[in-house]
């Protein structure tokens, strides 16, 4: 079969006495008969390409869900009289929430069973579920196409009904007042910024909600929260690089909402509650990996906030939690996360230990703020995500769950993992390395390894362990992790180096990571891939232009590639909020800056890796014409006859297929594309 290849319809772009041909432009109307068809090519064609590991496929989905626990479920938590349960039923695809009064032995109650809701829906989601403060009612909301736009729902817990209350065009979340009649929710814009948040009472016709605050500033998105005390509800207005946050007492929802502090240039913080004071986590006064302050409630503007937890030049403190006598901290210190308790009391502290080279650990749900008990989790690159339940006070350590591999093959003992360090080209600092695999698998230049990276938004990708990843590491595959910049893996420093003007910072570090792994015998070119989704997907691609020969094959899924002409489009989903992460292109400096790097502006007539691109018709964060461009234009000018495939899902979005196994079949397609290339079939 031939590849398809997209109709060339020019289209002149000109800004800044600059001007770009973009023949492929017309794939941006969604409604186009045309583009479906072009869309619909695509997918036949991959098809074709991919035949030859249908079997391969299938064995590989069967065998990934196999390792899952079809009747799994959530660890239970207490809350509000009840224990709460998120569970799935063997043969079903989607979540069931449930509680029991008191005490796990009380017969349990359904709050929602999503699969019901689901039957006959090709995407099916819910995005949330809150349930009223005397636990008589539940909000919950649906996405039935997979863009991120939910609608809100109500159900009365104890007559079972629907109410008809449905709020359209939302985020997802909603927030109960005391009052139990009264919530707040969000409303997204025509491009899908959080802007409005609304205050609507049960019973009453959504056009009578009332409207709290507009979000004007493009740059800017709102959230609404309860603190963990439920004494106060906040709403809190962010960019990427400022903050602002405003609060009323939960019980008086007519209360005039006051701020805490103004939203200044680069002053970013959040904000907890604990008796008469609010604790902040902030920059301010040049605290670039944070610190933790303090203040009264009646008189909590920055002039007044004390610290509690000074800044340290070497630790990134990325979160904490109040109890009543302890102070319990996320630090990450040389890329690793740690867990320190501090005891008020005694004005003592310890850290949590932990042991593997690289890992994860995080603070979990801790609800309650009189107790010594402290849940947190545990994940490594060979060690399944665990919850353990610790007494601060008897530094003791409990174990409450830890994820099942079933399958009968699994054992933490047969897989290695280890950290590394490459050189970076600038000479400023060395680059981490994570990586995984199996203790028979043998560093060679005959071995193949996947690279992940992603290295945007100061997101840090933390070694985590997967069921699906043993799929190639019992294959004979290395996994490994570049921690670039533009993530906070070793502090905010690193995210700055990663952004704006120095975003290059980040793709040749993941090609110094790839050439250091070859250097050092891990591998070579003619095994080594890439992978990358999303902003790590821009990361792959723009890799590919710079080094095609550095990588046999690239994975790209729902890859943001067409970097200037979206930073220039103010009515796509993300754009104006991302000015300060990669710049405005209205600024001349920016959009040259832009244009050097975006992978859709420099695809060149050379030769290029195997590619396996995918997307969603429904995408709202990357839309789907990127990677259709990006394919189309690829097609025309790369000299090469590597495999380019791309496959896009016409039913979902940007978090690929909704249900928990239907996802699996996207990995498949993945490794199978990965062994095709390395001629395994078994």
């Amino acid at each position: 079969m031939k590849a398809p290849q997209a109709n060339k319809i020019k289209k002149t772009l000109e800004i800044h006495g600059d001007t770009r041909i973009d023949n492929y432009f017309w794939l941006n109307e969604r409604e186009n008969p045309e583009v479906i068809k072009y869309l619909e090519e695509e997918n036949t064609f991959a098809d074709f390409i991919m035949k030859d590991t249908e079997q391969l496929q299938e064995d590989l989905f069967e065998e990934m869900k196999s390792r899952y626990k079809k009747d799994d479920e959530s660890l239970p938590y207490f809350f509000n009289a009840y224990w709460y349960i998120v569970r799935y039923e063997s043969g079903k695809e989607h979540p069931i929430f449930c509680r029991k009064y008191q005490t796990l032995d009380h017969p349990e109650e359904i709050i929602l069973d999503v699969n019901i809701l689901a039957e006959g829906e090709s995407f099916f989601e819910v995005g949330s579920v809150a349930v009223s403060p005397n636990n008589k009612m539940a909000s919950f909301s649906t996405d039935n196409l997979g863009r991120r736009i939910y609608t809100l729902n109500f159900k009365n817990l104890e007559t079972g009904e629907i109410l008809p209350d449905k709020i359209p065009n939302t985020t997802g979340k909603a927030v109960w007042a005391h009052d139990n009649e009264h919530i707040f929710y969000i409303r997204k814009d025509k491009s899908l910024r959080a802007f409005q948040v609304y205050r609507h009472r049960l019973g009453t016709d959504i056009s009578e909600d009332i409207l709290v605050f507009h979000e004007e500033d493009e740059t800017f998105d709102v959230n609404v929260f309860k603190t963990k005390s439920l004494e106060y509800i906040f709403i809190a207005s962010s960019s990427s690089t400022s903050d602002e946050h405003w609060f009323i007492p939960s019980h008086n929802v007519f209360a005039d909402w006051k701020v805490i502090q103004k939203r200044t240039e680069d002053l970013e913080y959040s904000v907890e509650h604990f008796e008469d004071e609010f604790y902040i986590i902030t920059n301010a006064e040049d605290a670039i990996n944070f610190k933790i302050v303090k203040t009264k409630i009646e008189n909590c503007g920055i002039e007044n906030w004390i610290d509690v937890i000074p800044h340290r030049k070497e630790v990134l403190l990325e979160g904490f939690e109040i109890f009543k006598d302890y102070l319990v901290l996320e630090e990450r210190e040389k890329g690793l996360l740690q867990i320190k308790i501090i005891d008020e009391k005694n004005k003592t502290s310890h850290y949590l230990p932990f042991s593997d080279p690289t890992y994860t650990a995080y603070i979990g749900i801790n609800l309650e703020f009189n107790t010594e008990v402290l849940r947190y989790g545990y994940v490594s690159l060979t060690q399944p995500g665990s919850t353990y339940e610790y007494n601060m006070k008897e530094k003791t350590t409990k174990l409450l769950k830890q994820q099942e591999v079933l399958g009968g093959k699994f054992s933490s003992e047969n897989y290695i993992s280890e950290r590394i360090w490459a050189d970076s080209r600038d000479g400023k600092s060395k680059i981490p390395i994570s990586l995984v695999y199996h203790k028979e698998t043998q560093k060679s230049a005959e071995t193949p390894l996947l690279l992940y990276g992603y290295g945007s938004y100061g997101h840090t990708v933390d070694a985590n362990f997967s069921n699906v990843r043993l799929s190639i590491l019992d294959r004979g595959f290395i996994y490994a992790i570049a921690h670039i910049r533009g993530g906070e893996y070793l502090g905010r420093e690193w995210y700055e180096e990663g952004k704006m003007l120095e975003k290059k910072n980040t793709f040749f570090d993941f090609i110094d990571a790839a050439k250091h792994l070859i250097k050092e015998n891990y591998t070579s070119p003619q095994h080594l891939y890439a992978m990358g989704g999303s902003a790590g997907g821009l990361l792959v691609g723009a890799v590919a232009n710079y080094e095609p020969t550095l990588f046999n094959g690239i994975v790209a899924q729902v890859p943001f590639v067409d970097v200037v002409t979206t930073m220039l489009d103010e009515t796509i989903p993300l754009t104006t909020g991302e000015y300060e992460e990669w710049g405005n292109p209205n600024d001349k400096e920016y959009y040259e800056y832009m244009k050097s790097y975006s992978p859709y502006d420099n695809i060149e007539a050379k030769e290029y890796p195997h590619m396996l691109i995918t997307t969603g018709l429904h995408d709202s964060q990357v839309q789907y014409w990127e990677p259709a461009k990006w394919t189309a234009k690829l097609r025309e000018l790369k000299t090469d006859n590597h495999l380019l495939v791309f496959k896009t899902d016409m039913s979902s979005g940007h978090g690929g297929a909704s249900g928990r196994f239907e996802s699996l079949k996207e990995d498949a397609l993945e490794y199978a594309f990965l062994l095709k290339l390395e001629n395994k079939r078994e």
